[in-house]
């Protein structure tokens, strides 16, 4: 027996049982190449022939399962962990306790991090920024650092209530971006591209921002799991946008070669790459000779995506002196509409420095300072377009942090510990309730006492909102039908929604 033989045989059958949507692909691809208009629609051939068009990324069969609140979503993650009680979750009892002992009934045996649990005192640090009740809806808001967001509160639906398994930063983004601590799982942007696909032909279905942060801060590394498809076919990647020089690398032609010299040799290199498809069932290789295809349509379409010239002045105002400065945080938030005016269906914005151990209240106001009026514009400058209605933003980090004091505490400087057990985001537009709070947290915000929202409960109802039910959208790997929301049965949350 020949175990190399043996091998390729089983490969054989289990692409046989296990890719029969790879099968139903190659069928398109052979109906393509028949046809060229149908095949390069959305490239030149769509240039001179506009009835030609079709989806270049269409939903699954079946899908949306149901009508959609949503047509797009916008995810901002501010990674490293917002403390909750110095922006959202307002707890004025605090200060009757600064530099007491947190009750041992409070944290009640949590398994604390390495940086704290040798600490012999656990100090109450109360929140030394002032917050405010914002809006017709009253909401409680840390009004002194963040301004502009105070002045959408009734666009928004708060959710105090949010906790999380992990304790650590990498396992706590993983859970959160693909609803598993477990890296190789498919980003919450993946499944919506393999879901949903997109309705632009001319760009990805899932692109991904990474802007700069105020240097002072303490960064967080960000892994490409948070936007990867893990076990999902690899053209489902999120496709991340550079804030410097060419937003995509290598994507421009090099000089001497000309837009018909790229059409022609990428004709003859996907001829090749059918026939590799057709032999051996390969789902990566539809991946490169769709990457491949959308790079080409992508040379035209970046560079009119990321010139802003054509914004009127109050656009550019709304969202602050920085949206003119690519890489920055504002840039990315307009890039973001214009995607998503675009047709593209997940955009992601991966802001880091919110890890805040010591000197909380300096770094914590450069963080705000730099996010809060890009964040405030990106929702009003949705609304004012009449695309606030079909587009969700959601907002938040991957964890809160403590109300002890990490390291040594005064009246104006602290530092904060990761907090698992309660965090606050927020949700925006399509589908959710307008100046809606939802859960509470004990007098501490250590603990949550009513309506306690997991992380795959918020995954679940956003995927609600999209038209998609998350029992019903698997996908099948290693024996198991693969989902977004995991198999604990997570709930939507009825309450949040419009």
């Amino acid at each position: 027996m020949d175990p190399l033989h043996e091998h390729l045989v089983r490969q054989t059958r289990r692409h046989f049982f296990g890719q029969q949507g790879v099968r139903l692909g190659s069928l398109s691809l052979a109906a393509m190449a028949a046809n060229p208009l149908a095949r390069y629609a959305g490239a030149v051939d769509a240039e001179s022939n506009p009835a030609a068009l079709q989806r270049v990324h269409p939903s699954l069969p079946g899908l949306p399962h149901f009508a959609p609140k949503a047509k797009a979503i916008i995810y901002v993650h501010f990674n490293g962990g917002p403390p909750q009680h110095d922006t959202w979750d307002y707890k004025p009892t605090l200060a009757d306790y600064f530099d007491k002992d947190l009750p041992e009934s409070i944290r009640n045996n949590q398994r604390l991090s390495t940086m704290t649990s040798g600490q012999t005192r656990f100090p109450v640090a109360p929140t030394k920024f002032k917050f405010e009740q914002k809006g017709q809806s009253g909401m409680w808001i840390n009004s002194e650092l963040m301004p502009h967001t105070a002045k959408i509160v009734d666009e928004i639906t708060l959710i105090r209530s949010v906790h999380t398994n992990a304790i650590n930063h990498d396992p706590a983004c993983t859970f959160v971006m693909t609803g598993s601590e477990v890296p190789g799982k498919a980003s919450i942007g993946s499944w919506l591209a393999y879901g949903l696909g997109s309705e632009s032909n001319d760009l990805p279905a899932f692109v991904v921002f990474t802007p700069r942060f105020p240097s002072d801060s303490n960064g967080q590394a960000l892994y490409n799991r948070m936007w990867g498809s893990g076990y999902l076919p690899t053209r489902f990647n999120g496709v991340a946008l550079r804030g410097s020089g060419d937003p995509v690398l290598y994507l421009p032609n090099p000089d001497g070669v000309s837009r018909e010299d790229r059409r022609v040799m990428l004709d003859a290199l996907n001829e090749l790459n059918t026939q590799g498809l057709d032999r051996y069932r390969d789902p990566e290789t539809e991946t490169r000779i769709a990457q491949y295809e959308m790079a080409f349509r992508m040379q035209r379409s970046v560079p009119e995506l990321v010139d802003i010239s054509q914004e009127t002045a109050s656009t550019l105002e709304l969202y602050g002196p920085d949206a003119k400065v690519p890489g920055s945080f504002a840039h990315s938030a307009l890039l973001a509409r214009r995607l998503v005016e675009r047709g593209v269906r997940t955009v992601q914005i991966l802001h880091r420095g919110w890890d805040t151990h010591g000197g909380l209240p300096r770094q914590l106001g450069n963080q705000c300072k730099d996010t809060d009026q890009g964040t405030a514009a990106l929702v009003l400058d949705l609304k004012q377009r009449g695309m606030l209605e079909d587009t969700l933003v959601v907002c938040g980090g991957e964890f809160g942090r403590t109300v002890y004091s990490q390291g040594n505490l005064t009246k104006d400087d602290y530092g904060r510990d990761h907090h698992p057990r309660n965090f606050c985001m927020w949700l925006a537009g399509g589908g959710v309730k307008k100046g809606y709070v939802h859960g509470e947290t004990d007098e501490f915000s250590y603990n949550v006492v009513k309506d306690p929202v997991s992380v795959n409960d918020l995954n679940a109802t956003i995927l609600h909102c999209m038209g998609i039910d998350h029992n019903r959208l698997s996908f099948k790997f290693q024996g198991l039908d693969q989902k977004l929301t995991g198999v604990e049965s997570p709930k939507i949350v009825p309450e949040l929604l419009a």
